[in-house]
């Protein structure tokens, strides 16, 4: 488990106690708010048992949590008792946390337990020096949705026939802190779309962004998904499938009237020293080639230079939507070549949409937005030995931009 130091400050709203200090109940009774442990699972299993009738958190769920997840789990204890608890995930690479679960046991709600165990979640999450705390909650939970507004949070989505019982989703966040904007700043609203093969990235990134700019005429799904992987893969990639390059995705948004810029260092062929066989190398360079013939006179554009962070969010504050190829590695500690998109910035971090949902413990919240210091997204903004840098800045046309502009 990535653990909280155990001197944590814990805020409980009007006064601050440690993770190992107490407070009298009225009576006899103590509360203590701590850290989690495997020797817990007892308990969070039975408040569970009591709190849910469907989508129950399991023995194993728990201990994997509480042991191996990258996460950290809060319980508060009533002379002994635990009587509630929360559970926090935090991302690699982003300033991103999650309050993944949490409950109190129905005999101690109205006692003050929801919002201690709230505010202690949120220092976590501060103590790790994320600036969002996010949470999905059932849209028939009125109580929890109440709590969460009056602590700050905000709905900025919804899930359909999210839960077991096809109840809805709301999805709040909080920016932790008082600096900076309670948004990201940027131009289109980007819409989410989770990759459904694992060498889909780069179309899945770029429909979102064609979506964004056109959204009455790209539908997302996995057919155009499929359609632009087959129009822009290299054919051969490290193992498997092919994934995409930067020369290939741009063809495909040219095809579909977008306005694409490629930043890139030159003309080489990407991701050729992924592969070792000089079969697929060969290959790999003829696909590239051909690219390069297709991109004469297809309207894309080749720049040779490399974005950094802050040119991205210039470009997204002047309505462009960048999609750039990031190493894996700090956010999912394996070196694979991946694609993200830019769906906004302000004074300290980019926003990222990441279409990778990587495994059961995650969920869309978790890839949507994602908060990235700038400097860190300059560092894993490169991949492989030649330490490429790609970016595509996509945008309307010119004429669809004018025609916009003069409709009524």
């Amino acid at each position: 488990m990535a653990s909280v130091s155990a001197s944590l400050n814990l805020p409980m709203l009007d006064n601050t106690v440690s993770a190992d200090s107490r407070q009298q109940l009225p009576g006899d009774a103590t509360i203590l708010l701590r850290q989690a442990q495997p020797a817990d699972i007892p308990a969070l299993l039975a408040i569970e048992e009591r709190c849910f009738v469907t989508d129950r958190l399991t023995r194993r769920s728990f201990h994997y949590l509480l042991t191996k997840a990258k996460a950290t789990g809060l319980v508060e204890v009533h002379s002994g008792a635990v009587v509630g608890y929360a559970l926090v995930s935090f991302h690699s690479g982003t300033s991103l946390a999650r309050l993944y679960s949490f409950a109190v046991d129905p005999g101690h709600r109205g006692q003050g337990v929801a919002k201690r165990l709230l505010a202690a979640a949120e220092q976590a999450a501060r103590s790790r020096d994320c600036i969002y705390l996010r949470l999905e909650v059932r849209r028939d939970n009125a109580a929890a949705i109440d709590l969460y507004k009056k602590a700050g949070y905000r709905e900025f989505g919804v899930y359909t026939d999210y839960y077991e019982d096809h109840m809805e989703a709301l999805r709040l966040e909080k920016r932790l802190g008082h600096s900076g904007p309670s948004a990201p700043l940027g131009g289109p609203l980007v819409p989410y779309y989770q990759q459904t093969l694992d060498f889909t990235c780069g179309p899945s990134a770029l429909m979102m962004a064609m979506k964004a700019l056109k959204p009455t005429e790209i539908e997302l799904g996995r057919k155009l998904e499929i359609r632009l992987w087959r129009e822009s893969t290299t054919v051969f990639m490290t193992s498997g499938h092919g994934g995409c390059g930067p020369f290939g995705l741009a063809l495909a948004a040219a095809r579909r009237g977008f306005a694409v810029d490629i930043h890139i260092k030159d003309n080489a062929t990407p991701f050729l020293d992924s592969v070792r066989s000089d079969e697929k190398k060969e290959v790999m360079r003829i696909v590239h080639e051909d690219f390069l013939d297709e991109l004469e006179g297809s309207g894309a554009t080749v720049r040779h230079n490399t974005l950094s962070a802050q040119d991205m969010a210039d470009a997204v504050a002047g309505g462009a939507i960048p999609i750039v190829l990031i190493s894996s590695y700090r956010i999912y500690h394996e070196k694979f070549p991946h694609w993200v998109v830019v769906t906004g910035a302000d004074d300290r971090f980019l926003y990222v949409h990441d279409p990778l949902v990587y495994d059961r413990h995650h969920a869309h919240i978790d890839r949507m937005n994602m908060p990235i210091p700038k400097a860190d997204f300059e560092r894993m903004a490169r991949y492989g030995k030649a330490q490429l840098k790609a970016a595509l800045l996509l945008r309307p046309q010119p004429s669809d931009r004018a025609t916009d502009g003069s409709a009524d």
